[in-house]
């Protein structure tokens, strides 16, 4: 331990470093010098204070710092240790999505560039699950310096989020109120979607029957599932709404609208075997832009928000750590499917 102190006592006599940096900066050349390897136990608290005469809230905010940039650890009762023997990162943090689809997939990659260089990034999934979600959160809470996570809608989220800081937490994807001051980089859904389909009404008309897939309780949007319904209602409009697409169930004069790729793969297999016209015998509107949907078929009509451009402000946000509550929005990219 005497030779841990040492790092630190060297630095004492360099007067751009206040006492915290000190601490954070001598720690990090022991570890740096082999003499604190990934594993070892660092001095408590009351040695520190002991040793060094700082303040105990000196002592925290360097162990803090040190956490958050993931190089220590605590561990319940039994102290700090190393956890990371790469000292050149800045910052440790938590990424919390829905799943790795294609979508979410855009929003990492383009998040990950943003952030740069020595920036610790770990990504976790809870696939709507309220359980996952909170053992998710029970285990990183207070190991990272700041969480991005996408929300489940449901007060119980708040209640699991209340757990984090409100200035290391952002919420991104969908959008949920967890507090006043906790920042959110987000989309809607009802009301984007129903202008949508205004927009669409001539499209539409020459079409007799209107087919939304949708799963309750999965991490499919309500609000899309609210627009529709209601728009159809309003046009009397011919519609159904059910859980996914029935392999060769295809019916001409019938628009499907598709949220899960899985289905819009499957209608298009369909209509290459059965020789139906795309935008003309049936028409397809996707949820979630991509590139294959440019392309593909001559073109996939998609609703979807710019994925990238909300990665691009959530890596803002991570690095100024200045408040935002935007909402990104959610437009109708119509392509020949219409």
């Amino acid at each position: 331990m005497s030779q841990i102190f040492q790092y630190i006592i060297d630095l004492k006599d360099l007067p751009q470093l206040s006492k915290h940096e000190q601490l954070v900066n001598g720690i990090v050349n022991a570890i740096d010098s082999k003499i604190l390897v990934k594993g070892a136990l660092l001095p408590s608290v009351n040695m520190m204070v002991s040793e060094l005469g700082f303040a105990r809230k000196t002592i925290f905010k360097a162990y803090t710092e040190l956490k958050e940039r993931g190089i220590i650890e605590s561990k319940n009762r039994l102290g700090y240790y190393v956890a990371n023997d790469y000292t050149q990162q800045t910052l440790k943090i938590a990424l919390i999505l829905y799943a790795f689809h294609s979508f979410q997939e855009k929003f990492y990659n383009t998040f990950r560039n943003e952030l740069g260089e020595n920036i610790q990034l770990d990504i976790f999934f809870h696939h709507n699950n309220l359980e996952v979600l909170e053992s998710i959160v029970s285990n990183v809470i207070t190991k990272y310096g700041m969480y991005i996570i996408a929300p489940i809608a449901s007060r119980r989220t708040k209640e699991i989020l209340k757990a984090i800081p409100s200035e290391k937490l952002l919420i991104v994807d969908r959008h949920l109120e967890v507090s006043s001051d906790v920042s959110f980089i987000s989309q809607k859904f009802k009301e984007p979607m129903y202008q949508a389909l205004v927009s669409l009404k001539d499209a539409l008309k020459v079409y007799k029957k209107f087919v939304l897939f949708y799963k309750e309780k999965t991490d499919y949007p309500s609000g899309i599932f609210r627009a529709f319904r209601d728009y159809m209602e309003e046009q009397k409009w011919q519609y159904e709404i059910i859980r996914s697409y029935i392999p060769e169930s295809l019916k001409k004069g019938t628009v499907y609208f598709t949220i899960n790729d899985n289905d819009l793969w499957e209608i298009l297999k369909d209509c290459q075997q059965q020789k139906i016209i795309i935008g003309k015998d049936i028409g397809i509107l996707s949820q979630n832009e991509s590139t294959i949907k440019k392309i593909i078929c001559g073109g996939i009509s998609t609703f979807s928000t710019d994925f990238k451009e909300m990665a691009r402000k959530a890596a803002i946000f991570v690095k100024t750590k200045e408040p935002i509550k935007e909402i990104i929005p959610s437009v109708l990219i119509r392509r020949p499917s219409l």
